[in-house]
C-alpha cells in the first residue's frame, strides 16, 4: 500500500496514476456539488471549488491534459474551465463513452493513459475506455461499485484536488508544487 496525502492505496493503482495523460471529468457532482440553483429570471448558478482549480492548473502545467465531457450546456462551464486551461469541454454530450472514445482516439492514446471520474450513471459509459475508473466520495453506490478507486472528498468539496495531488505524486512531481515531501 502506498500513503499519499489523503489515504492508502494500492501500489498497482498508484503506480498507474504515473502514466496518466488525460484526466477526463464530469461536472456536475464532480467539479460541483451536483446541485443546480436557478433564479427567478432563469439564471442557472453552480458553485466550484477554489482548490479543484489549483489542482486542475497544476495538472496542465505538469503536462497532464484535462477535459470535462457533460450532458448539459452551460455558460459557466464555459467559462470557469476556460480559466482553469481546461483543453477539452464538451458539453451537452449524453453519450459520455463515444465522445470520450473519439477524444482518446484523435489525441493518440490508450486506454492505461487515462483516468475517468464520475458520480452518476451516465459517467459509467466512461469507465469502459479507461484503465483508471474514479468515484468521488458521495457517488451513487452502483458508480462507486464500477470505480477502482473512490476519493475521500465529495463532489465539489475538493475531490478534483485530491485526484490532481494523487496523480502528481504518484509522478514523482508534488514535491515541487507542494514544497515539502509529500
Amino acid at each position: 500500500m502506498t500513503t499519499t496525502l489523503y489515504t492508502e492505496m494500492d501500489d498497482g493503482l498508484f503506480d498507474a496514476l504515473a502514466n496518466v495523460k488525460l484526466l477526463v471529468c464530469d461536472v456536475d457532482g464532480v467539479f460541483s456539488d451536483g446541485r443546480i440553483y436557478l433564479g427567478n429570471d432563469g439564471e442557472e448558478l453552480k458553485a466550484f471549488h477554489t482548490r479543484d482549480g489549483y489542482g486542475v492548473k497544476a495538472l496542465v502545467s505538469n503536462g497532464v491534459n484535462v477535459a470535462v465531457i457533460t450532458g448539459r450546456r452551460s455558460a459557466i462551464v464555459e467559462n470557469r474551465m476556460s480559466a482553469l486551461n481546461v483543453a477539452h469541454i464538451i458539453q451537452g454530450e449524453e453519450n459520455k463513452a463515444d465522445a470520450l472514445s473519439t477524444l482518446i482516439e484523435n489525441l493518440g492514446l490508450s486506454a492505461d493513459e487515462v483516468a475517468a471520474v464520475g458520480d452518476d450513471m451516465p459517467d459509467t459509459g466512461m469507465y469502459k475506455h479507461v484503465a483508471i475508473k474514479i468515484a468521488v466520495a458521495d457517488a451513487h453506490p452502483f458508480v462507486a461499485k464500477q470505480a477502482n478507486w473512490i476519493t475521500t472528498l465529495p463532489g465539489g468539496f475538493g475531490a478534483v484536488r485530491e485526484i490532481s495531488d494523487t496523480i502528481l505524486h504518484a509522478k514523482g512531481v508534488a514535491n515541487e508544487i507542494f514544497g515539502a515531501s509529500v
